[in-house]
């Protein structure tokens, strides 16, 4: 347990601030229609398919790296199962969005990955696709829908997922290894977090 004050953290670490939130009914939505030349599709992912647009959505601005060190297979193994949805929304051709829904914890639902790269922020796409997100997580016999965001994540994320009817429960501080220190993301990605 972290004690009151400022603690170090060690060099090649970063530290953030997790906010763990959730539903335990479905939040109503207003109806929203997609941006002119957007659609929505389902998605069975490849290995190659799903790094591309989940280092486009948020590695490269908001330091998203777990899947992008995960083993090639471990991660095969998320697409190969039935209880995990994967979701994009395409614009001139190019997948452009992520939602990740993850099923496989009993009566639960866990947004796992929702964003959109540059090509969409601020086109009415995000609040499209969150509708998207609470309709399909609810379709299904759950009690719990369930997201998490840190301090790295856009400045927009918390006070979108609260808007969109999550409420905070829990937080937390996680330290990882920064992953441009690594070699698992550029040197210049997050260029608003300094690399220590």
């Amino acid at each position: 347990m972290l004690g009151d004050g400022y603690h170090d953290i060690p060099a090649g670490k970063l530290a953030m601030v997790v906010t763990y939130l959730q539903m335990h009914a479905p939040a109503p939505t207003r109806d929203i229609p997609l941006p002119q030349g957007v659609t929505f599709r389902q998605v069975t992912p490849t290995v190659e398919w799903y790094r591309d647009v989940f280092t486009r959505v948020g590695a490269l601005e908001w330091l998203w790296y777990g899947r992008l060190k995960m083993p090639q297979a471990e991660l095969q193994a998320i697409f190969d199962d039935p209880d995990v949805a994967f979701f994009t929304l395409s614009k001139d051709g190019q997948d452009e969005a992520l939602l990740e829904l993850d099923f496989r914890q009993s009566a639960e639902c866990e947004l796992a990955y929702f964003g959109l790269t540059p090509a969409l922020i601020g086109t009415g796409a995000g609040r499209y696709l969150m509708n998207e997100a609470i309709a399909r997580a609810w379709s299904r016999s759950i009690t719990r829908f369930h997201v998490h965001t840190c301090t790295l994540d856009s400045p927009q994320a918390l006070d979108f997922y609260v808007r969109s009817g999550f409420a905070p429960y829990r937080r937390a501080v996680e330290v990882d290894d920064d992953p441009r220190l690594i070699g698992i993301l550029p040197a210049t990605a997050a260029k608003g977090v300094p690399a220590i």
